[in-house]
């Protein structure tokens, strides 16, 4: 049996300690444990700010040995992502175009280039490669040392062994952190404890679902077509053969990951905690596991065939259900913030650190990740489904990244609406928060395969036949996976209205609010309604539940308002219903008058639908006629029958968040998450209507928004037609013209309306002018684009003023 020696080790996160400590303002205490990496660093991230996060990572590691003196073993001979398939081309023309508009370089290169980066690759299966200067790996124990010592510049302390033993909030919201040489009172505490982090979180009443997963790479010997290369060879990543490999001195390393039936859970932790005193040891290597992906590592880099092995080393990297971290402030306990479940620590350590550094000291995350963050889960993330997640996730790790990917393993969860059993055999489903919800429905002779792909695939029929019934006659969505909350009490008012910059509604209206940080960026969208007076009900979006519910939480305690603040999310289920039939299906089910002039627009009703209590807002995210209806979950289903009955003449039938999205862009309506969030202020994004700056109220972010809008803005969300094929605009593609990145799309999609692709995207001033002719990148290809006046579509209650307009001058 090879017999592995303990690889070097570093924190997962230890760089935050001098960036505050710099301030001097605050004690904050990381509880830190020691995790192995094979230590590798790159610029790439298919997502949008978790470039940043690398970015931040490797200018931090760049200048640390200069900083503090200690050498950190640094390489950067870049890196390269093989594609050696067309859908993989596909994937790496997908990304450069999600990158052009972001400071770090990536190419996509050719066969030669790659030769020249890895001259020991057989190239008989390369069709290209994504090529990211700048890119290696580094030391992890020399980095380790210099992190410290960095901290120890700048006043941070450093105790090591400390474990803790138990964590207790006092009653100023600070920390009572207790350890065997003592209690220590802190500020704020930072679970940053690798794969102890789902001990600590339960000694105060937290399961956070993370699990550690064997990983395991394999360190050759001296290769001698390696020591006689004159330059370092490129990292690269063979994505078909799901591994990663890197010259390691004049050998090689490389690391797999196994398909989801081969790799193994150390799911023991998870039930009967971490071994105590488990550090530097390691897992038993089991080299028949990944003898797959050697082979095919063999077959690409044809030296490793003679090559000996001298290690494989067999380690613990922690896993979150969808494999991003959890960063940030954890809704439900003051000041106790994570930075837990890092798969690829290394290179997540600095720029971490640095994002929570500064939202520390400037009460607001520096740029949007809420992708990231902790309350993205609940209590439906149970450990079966963590354990299901985790071994797809880790599975999955190479597979092709398409727009709208869906994954299934785990599902569903507990999280089940009122009418998923209904609708389950009957649509597409998408999971949103846990939930499942239609993304479109099927009919009698559809393909109803899931079939991703960047280009338009077997949805796209489909939606668009949703999108006119809605236009047409009338339809019917599950929105159960709102976030739903009731916010109430003698201090109600006073509260919403520091935290929003709208008015608050009259009792019985509603209103669209948003919640901006102290520097003016919006940090949620939100419907508000009141109910009664001093009784709010707040809609929010599936992703946004907890983490607008700890903003609002926080900001009420520490402003001791005298509220009482209630989640009712999985309690009230939602359906939405819309189309210009819709009143007449509702009204056969009530007594109530639901005419226009009794019902109107943005106006909130307690009533009865086939005999059941319902409360109705006059409101639909699809600009048509329509209403929200919120029930009871256990009433849910009979009034969906209820109204799918009442609605056979009227050609009801329903409809999915695809055919939504169409409809709301067509509307020029904004979404939260893509058109406004933490990287965008409200003015720029063109949502002036709901910001009242003149309000008495001294809300969060009026004093930096009166400053923006005093200096004016610089950039503007415009609203374009693209002139496509067989693609349409996702988001966050970039935009181009005379031959320079000028801006970047928010979202986009087909308009079955005008029969055009669509999208929002974010433009300088000068280029903002209805007319003006752009171009938008995609799958490597530049579109013709054009700025028009928005909306394409007026919504119902636009369309139903004009025409009143138009009778009174009749």
């Amino acid at each position: 049996m090879l017999k592995s020696r303990s690889p070097e080790l570093h924190p997962e996160i230890p760089y935050f300690v001098p960036s505050i400590q710099k301030q001097k303002k605050s004690h904050i205490l990381l509880i830190v444990c020691f995790v192995f990496q094979a230590g590798l660093t790159t610029y790439y991230h298919p997502g949008i700010n978790l470039k940043k996060v690398h970015y931040d990572s490797i200018k931090l590691y760049e200048n640390l040995e200069a900083e503090t003196g200690q050498a950190v073993g640094f390489h950067q001979p870049g890196s390269v992502r093989i594609a050696s398939t067309p859908a993989r081309v596909d994937e790496m023309k997908y990304q450069m175009t999600r990158t052009h508009w972001h400071v770090t370089s990536q190419y996509l290169i050719g066969p030669e280039k790659i030769q020249e980066l890895f001259p020991l690759l057989n190239m008989d299966k390369v069709l290209a490669g994504l090529y990211t200067p700048g890119d290696g790996h580094i030391d992890p124990y020399s980095l380790t040392m210099a992190l410290a010592a960095g901290a120890r510049m700048y006043g941070a302390q450093i105790y090591n062994p400390a474990p803790v033993t138990a964590l207790n909030p006092t009653t100023d919201g600070k920390w009572d952190v207790q350890t065997p040489q003592g209690t220590i009172r802190a500020n704020r505490i930072v679970n940053a404890a690798g794969f102890w982090a789902r001990e600590v979180g339960k000694m105060i009443g937290f399961e956070h679902p993370t699990i550690p997963v064997h990983h395991q790479y394999v360190v050759t010997g001296t290769v001698p077509e390696v020591k006689a290369l004159k330059k370092e060879l490129a990292v690269i990543r063979d994505l078909e053969g799901s591994y990663y490999l890197r010259q390691e001195r004049d050998g090689l390393l490389f690391g797999p990951y196994e398909k989801m039936e081969k790799m193994v859970l150390q799911d023991s932790w998870v039930r009967d905690g971490v071994p105590p005193g488990f550090g530097k040891e390691l897992f038993e290597s089991d080299l028949d596991r990944i003898m797959e992906h050697v082979e095919m590592a063999m077959d690409m880099v044809p030296v490793l065939k003679k090559a000996d092995i001298l290690n494989i080393v067999s380690g613990p990297i922690t896993y979150t259900p969808d494999l991003l971290p959890m960063v940030g402030p954890h809704q439900g306990l003051h000041n106790y913030w994570t930075a837990i479940g890092f798969g690829y620590g290394v290179i997540h350590a600095g720029g971490i650190g640095k994002f929570l550094s500064d939202w520390i000291r400037n009460g607001e995350p520096p740029y949007d990740l809420i992708e990231c963050d902790p309350n993205r889960y609940g209590k439906w993330t149970d450990v079966p489904f963590m354990c299901a997640k985790a071994r797809e996730s880790y599975g999955f790790n190479n597979v092709v990244g398409y727009p709208k990917e869906e994954r299934f393993a785990g599902r569903p969860t507990s999280r089940t609406s009122g009418v998923y059993e209904l609708l389950k055999d009957k649509a597409s489903m998408g999971f949103h928060a846990g939930w499942e919800q239609p993304h479109w429905i099927y009919k009698p002779g559809d393909d109803t395969a899931y079939k991703p792909s960047f280009r338009r695939t077997n949805w796209f029929g489909p939606v668009g036949r949703e999108c006119r019934l809605v236009m047409e006659k009338v339809g019917v969505i599950d929105l159960t996976p709102f976030g739903k909350f009731i916010v109430k009490g003698r201090d109600s008012h006073k509260l919403l209205d520091r935290l929003f910059a709208n008015t608050m509604p009259k009792v019985g209206q509603t209103n669209i609010s948003h919640m901006l940080t102290p520097t003016g960026r919006v940090y949620a969208e939100v419907t508000i309604t009141q109910v009664a007076p001093g009784e709010f009900l707040l809609i929010t979006g599936s992703g946004s539940e907890l983490h607008d519910l700890r903003w609002i939480g926080t900001e009420a305690a520490l402003g001791q308002y005298d509220v009482s603040i209630s989640n009712v999310t999985e309690d009230i289920g939602v359906l939405g219903i819309a189309g210009p039939n819709s009143r007449k299906v509702l009204q056969k089910l009530t007594d109530e008058d639901i005419s226009d002039a009794g019902f109107k627009f943005l106006h909130y009703r307690s009533i009865r639908l086939a005999d059941i209590p319902v409360q109705a807002i006059r409101i639909s995210y699809t600009g048509e006629l329509g209403w929200e209806l919120y029930i009871d979950q256990k009433n849910m289903a009979a009034v969906y029958q209820a109204v799918m009955e009442a609605g056979k003449d009227e050609g009801i039938d329903n409809f999915g968040t695809y055919a939504m999205s169409s409809l709301r862009l067509e509307k020029g309506f904004r979404g939260w998450g893509a058109e406004m969030n933490c990287d965008t202020n409200p003015l720029e994004a063109g949502l002036d209507f709901f910001i009242k700056l003149n309000k008495p109220g001294d809300f969060i972010g009026k004093a930096a928004l009166q400053e923006i809008k005093a200096k004016g803005l610089k950039r503007k969300l415009s609203y374009i037609t693209l002139d496509t094929d067989n693609i349409d605009p996702e988001g966050n593609e970039t935009v181009w013209h005379n031959g320079k990145v000028v801006g970047n799309t928010t979202s986009g999609a087909y308009s079955y309306s005008s029969q055009q692709s669509l999208a929002f995207a974010y433009l300088p001033l000068e280029l903002c002018s209805v007319g003006q002719k752009v171009e938008v990148e995609l799958l490597g290809r530049k579109y013709a684009a054009m700025v028009i006046q928005e909306p394409l579509v007026l919504t119902e209650p636009a369309r139903t003023r004009l025409q009143r307009k138009a009778k009174g001058k009749a």
